[in-house]
């Protein structure tokens, strides 16, 4: 695939034909979706892939805005309304839940309907099995897929845990974050290892929910770092239960002892990278010592995962997108999405299109904005208009950048004046309207890109949770499974008693 467009003003009209004829060549694929790749951009909104795009495209040398990042050209695309329950603007546990478990929830919510209220376990308890709602993650692996997770962020952080968890707060990662009124309920961690061992690849940060606080961690050998109270070291847990079924495992926390997994020969892989999230990509130590990218995480699970003649599901999210953003750094979170289309990329590369259903969407958005009337190719982390021709003068006659958010850390009182300032280093603020510690998300609608078996049924504007039932639909998994027959190779279901070709 070409990455960007030659747009000048001769070729206009070449161009929009070219992408007609492209457009009638689109044709349903009715086959059953053997495989799913879910990939999520955490905070990955719209205004963030635009910027995105200029981005990779001026660190190409081009003016950036013809730029074509990978699941732009896939051919169906939609929107997501990305409300809860009870947030109109939500947090990422209740969109996870809603992207990987098809129900809406309530704020910081995992795996459960919203009839339990945040952090009340007593509630959770009391409604058991009945408030639990399954991952799409859970649903394959019931039906003979291998599954697996890969995050840039904690491996218990929220996006990652709605695949196999059920906690009603987010925040429970060890039993440390619980307390002893909560003690009822099981932290994240902890599900993970005792009830999830069967999910074959789990990749990203995390490690310090895993291990005992009595130890030191493995990689910088400093003691405190660790949270567990309870003396458990879940790492340890997970090998000797792989152990005990005789499986092929592999446990690393380094780059190079996860470049020594081959992915033939191993079956159960847990990579564990950092005590918390994994570092972004602009300070990624890349060396044996350091810790794979999100493209290498990605090449490594569908390898593993695809020799499974049953198909796989896997879960990939390029968690530090949104970390970046609440902290109000635009070049960190666009690097981050512009590694996060690496693993996209990658991905592509190693899959069947005519049995994969690659699905490429957003749990939420930010309060991010490119704005200022700005002339082509203006750098996209630069200032607006820097040489003064301004078509909107400020008031306070001072330069600003053209990506700036709504709230955030990069308020000041007065104004800060950026004139002669660089704004491009990986560290620059970029200034916010409203004064927070953290940026917030935003509550307007993301887009959902999909390729492959079904990814058709992806068509206007969708409520969240629909993301999940058209994956299950696809994949003959959840509630569907029952009602799917094969029939040469095209699916066919039975929704409600109405039969559907």
């Amino acid at each position: 695939m070409n990455s960007f467009v030659d747009v000048n003003s001769t070729n206009w009209n070449k161009i929009a034909k070219d992408t007609l004829n492209e457009a009638l060549k689109i044709k349903p694929n009715n086959r059953i979706a053997k495989n799913v790749i879910i990939f999520i951009g955490d905070g990955m909104g719209l205004s963030t892939i635009n910027a995105a795009r200029i981005y990779k495209g001026q660190k190409l040398g081009n003016t950036g805005e013809e730029t074509i990042l990978e699941y732009e050209t896939f051919p169906n695309v939609a929107l997501s309304k990305v409300y809860g329950t009870d947030k109109q603007v939500p947090e990422s546990a209740q969109t996870a839940t809603a992207l990987l478990c098809g129900e809406k929830t309530n704020f910081n919510l995992l795996g459960l309907k919203d009839s339990v209220g945040t952090s009340d376990c007593s509630a959770y308890i009391s409604q058991g099995e009945e408030a639990e709602i399954d991952s799409i993650i859970r649903q394959a692996i019931e039906q003979g897929k291998s599954a697996g997770v890969v995050t840039t962020a904690r491996l218990t952080h929220a996006t990652p845990a709605a695949t196999y968890a059920h906690s009603p707060d987010r925040n429970w990662e060890s039993d440390a974050d619980i307390g002893p009124a909560n003690g009822a309920c099981k932290d994240i961690a902890q599900q993970l290892i005792d009830n999830n061992h069967d999910i074959q690849v789990l990749l990203g940060g995390g490690r310090r929910a895993f291990l005992p606080v009595s130890e030191p961690d493995p990689e910088t050998n400093a003691p405190g770092v660790n949270k567990r109270m309870d003396g458990r070291n879940l790492a340890d847990d997970w090998e000797s239960i792989q152990q005990g079924k005789n499986n092929n495992y592999r446990y690393v926390w380094k780059k190079q002892d996860f470049d020594d997994v081959d992915p033939d020969e191993v079956d159960f892989l847990l990579g564990l990278f950092s005590p918390s999230h994994m570092q972004y990509e602009l300070e990624r130590d890349t060396s044996g010592d350091g810790e794979p990218s999100l493209a290498e995480m990605t090449d490594k699970a569908i390898k593993i995962l695809r020799r499974n003649k049953n198909g796989f599901a896997l879960m990939v999210e390029g968690g530090r997108i949104d970390h970046a953003h609440h902290e109000n750094k635009a070049k960190k979170s666009l690097e981050e999405a512009v590694q996060f289309e690496e693993a996209i990329k990658m991905a592509m590369s190693l899959i069947d299109q005519k049995d994969t259903l690659v699905v490429v969407t957003a749990d939420h958005s930010h309060p991010f904005s490119l704005t200022g009337y700005t002339n082509r190719g203006n750098p996209i982390l630069g200032l607006v208009d820097p040489l003064g021709i301004n078509i909107e003068p400020t008031l306070d006659g001072l330069p600003y950048t053209s990506l700036l958010y709504g709230n955030g850390p990069g308020y000041t009182s007065p104004r800060q004046d950026l004139t002669g300032v660089d704004t491009e280093t990986t560290d620059f603020i970029q200034q916010s309207a409203v004064p927070l510690e953290f940026d917030t998300h935003s509550g307007e609608d993301v887009g959902i890109y999909a390729l492959g078996p079904m990814s058709h049924l992806f068509h206007g504007v969708h409520e969240q949770h629909y993301v999940a039932h058209v994956i299950q639909y696809a994949a003959c998994i959840g509630e569907y499974a029952k009602n799917c027959r094969k029939k040469s190779g095209t699916l066919r279901s039975v929704i409600h008693g109405n039969p559907e070709v």
